[in-house]
């Protein structure tokens, strides 16, 4: 082919191996070079570029400073992809316009990229004054071909997100809806002078400006401005709608859960139900909502869930993404401890991991820690254990311990079904990045029946930290520090002095609870602590199953075994007695057997016994 040159030639002339070559082609390093029939093609003029590939470690520290800098809290395409250290997710384009489906929803967890990729969509696809091109010229998406390439600043488009739009009250979530739209209204105020456009909208133009529509008035807002711009500019109208969720998941924790639902039904259908100037549209979020019927009518809607194929290598990183992250930053020695705590997720069949904590995990000098955690709301997984019963607890209780279990999964959960319907807790925690799912198989009615699972070390600090917040206000806070601390220094009187006091106080509310809950509630805080010991519950060891036991990672420490009973109206007496008995116990079935198989030498026993709002404990 004329201009173009051979991978095996093109490797002679920068003094590359020909697999090199083909690598950088497949990875899109090469513009312009083509799949051939036998091998890469590549152009001529092509300039070798730059191998980011690192051989060696630096001694030291790394120093960030001669790397391209971490894209932390970046959700800009054009900055990322230009200033940071950006992977490509350009294909996600391909993907679309072999189909291209009218509506299509992307339902992910926070922090997983949907708004970068959201973004990305915008830049791409928008019409603007000057060449936005440039930011998708070293991308993979330009190697695919003029088809492509030639709807590349083609649309006028509406974009907004909700991400932020995050109030007690329906009163303030209105206001700041319609600053958001007005502030969409204002980015096209090319319209106001347009004379393809009618008086009358330009009229509500100015009214979306200036604040001055009423919720019926709003509701039409999408409707309105894509017809504008479809008459100024002669195309129709991209619509990509960032977080569309985030004002209901709002109005279900603040009460005005039925306000936000009817102004969004009408707000997307009259964007993207019966608009005859809609090219595409694009939404993101955490759940469905679909049977909140916001969508009701709309069935040229495409889901694409974490539980489906199509587009999942495009939210958050895949391996090899990690692995060539961690090779440019100087970690490829840290990959295991990276897949240890941020990886584990399955969207579809694809592995991946946390985008933003392994980001931040490089920008924290490869210290880890849960970055996301601390990213936002946990409301979803405290009102989960805000209403589990004794199965959910004992399964939740399961996840921690690193077991799994077979669930039915509904990606069109909605926010009432938690309390309604306890068992559609796993959907949302499947759907909210809590858990992961394997072995997915579908029912008729379009569920699905998988294996889930706690997919890494970060979240399962997570649903520790989320159990002892549930706790706040019966057991205090120097309560469960006091025992953290405790078992830290094997400080054996403060630990007995402290597990006193959160059985008391916990009892003090809960006096007719089973023992199910205190189990729960003591092995909350000792998992906290699986950095220095392994925390295991009902396994089986000797003669019988130990309730708890808290194995040492360092053999200083002594390892430790609760066994808890309950017996409803017993007297301080007997309770002393029920509590050596649970001591005995230990010692009778021979529950200290593995850990003395292993080699701990040292072994604290606890019996603990209580009956409503009294407390007897036992050491040994």
């Amino acid at each position: 082919m004329d201009g173009m040159i051979s991978a095996k030639e093109a490797a002679g002339k920068w003094k590359l191996t020909s697999t090199r070559v083909a690598q950088m082609c497949r990875n899109g390093e090469i513009p312009g070079a083509i799949k051939g029939k036998k091998e890469w093609l590549i152009p001529i003029n092509a300039v070798k570029p730059m191998d980011k590939r690192r051989k060696k470690q630096p001694e030291g520290d790394i120093h960030f400073g001669t790397l391209l800098p971490l894209p932390i809290g970046i959700s800009e395409y054009r900055l990322a992809s230009t200033q940071y250290y950006y992977i490509d997710k350009t294909m996600l384009i391909k993907d679309f316009l072999d189909e291209r489906p009218k509506v299509s929803l992307f339902t992910r967890p926070r922090r997983f990229g949907k708004t970068l990729n959201m973004d990305m969509l915008r830049v791409f696809f928008e019409l603007s004054d000057e060449d936005t091109s440039i930011f998708f010229q070293d991308k993979k998406i330009w190697n695919c071909g003029e088809q492509y390439r030639s709807y590349q600043g083609k649309f006028p488009v509406i974009y907004v997100s909700f991400k932020d739009i995050k109030f007690d009250n329906w009163e303030d979530t209105f206001e700041m809806l319609k600053a958001t739209i007005a502030n969409e209204f204002d980015r096209h105020h090319e319209l106001i002078d347009s004379p393809k456009c009618s008086e009358s909208d330009k009229r509500y133009y100015q009214d979306a400006v200036d604040q001055k529509l009423d919720k019926v008035g709003l509701s039409r807002s999408f409707d309105v401005l894509s017809r504008m711009l479809s008459k100024h500019y002669g195309e129709n109208v991209i619509i990509i709608i960032d977080e569309y969720d985030v004002p209901i998941q709002q109005g279900h924790s603040k009460n005005f859960y039925d306000q936000v639902i009817d102004f969004m039904r009408n707000l997307f259908s009259g964007g993207l139900k019966d608009n005859s100037y809609l090219a595409y549209g694009f939404l993101t979020g955490i759940l469905r909502v679909a049977k909140e019927s916001i969508f009701s009518g709309l069935n040229n809607l495409v889901t694409n869930s974490v539980i489906d194929d199509k587009y999942s290598q495009y939210f958050g990183f895949t391996r090899k993404e990690v692995e060539a992250m961690a090779e440019y930053y100087y970690a490829s020695d840290k990959i295991k401890e990276i897949g240890e705590w941020y990886d584990g997720y399955r969207f579809g069949d694809t592995e991946i991991f946390n985008p933003w904590s392994v980001i931040n995990y490089f920008g924290n000098r490869c210290k880890p820690k849960p970055f996301w955690q601390s990213t936002g709301s946990n409301d979803i997984i405290s009102e989960v254990i805000g209403n589990a019963d004794e199965e959910i607890y004992e399964r939740l209780e399961q996840l921690l311990q690193g077991e799994k279990f077979t669930a039915l999964i509904d990606t069109g959960v909605i926010y009432p079904q938690i309390k309604n319907n306890p068992s559609t807790i796993y959907s949302f925690l499947l759907v909210a990045g809590y858990l992961k799912a394997e072995n997915a198989d579908i029912s008729p009615n379009g569920d699905y029946m998988c294996e889930v699972s706690l997919p890494n070390k970060e979240i399962k600090t997570v649903y520790n930290k989320e159990i002892l917040q549930k706790l706040e206000g019966f057991v205090s806070q120097s309560t469960a520090t006091g025992i953290q601390e405790a078992i830290y220094t094997n400080d054996i009187v403060k630990l007995q002095k402290h597990i006193r006091n959160l059985l008391l106080q916990s009892a003090s509310c809960y006096d007719t609870t089973k023992e199910l809950f205190f189990h729960g509630l003591l092995l909350g805080i000792c998992a906290m602590f699986d950095d220095q010991y392994y925390v295991s519950s009902n396994r089986e060891s000797g003669e019988g199953r130990f309730d708890i036991q808290l194995e040492p990672k360092e053999a200083k420490r002594p390892g430790i075994l609760f066994e808890l009973k309950h017996e409803k109206d017993c007297e301080s007496l007997s309770l002393n007695s029920l509590a050596q008995e649970a001591l005995n116990q230990i010692n009778t079935r021979g529950y200290d057997t593995e850990m003395h198989r292993r080699g701990v030498e040292t072994i604290v026993k606890y019996g603990v016994a209580f009956s409503g709002k009294n407390v007897e404990i036992c050491m040994g």
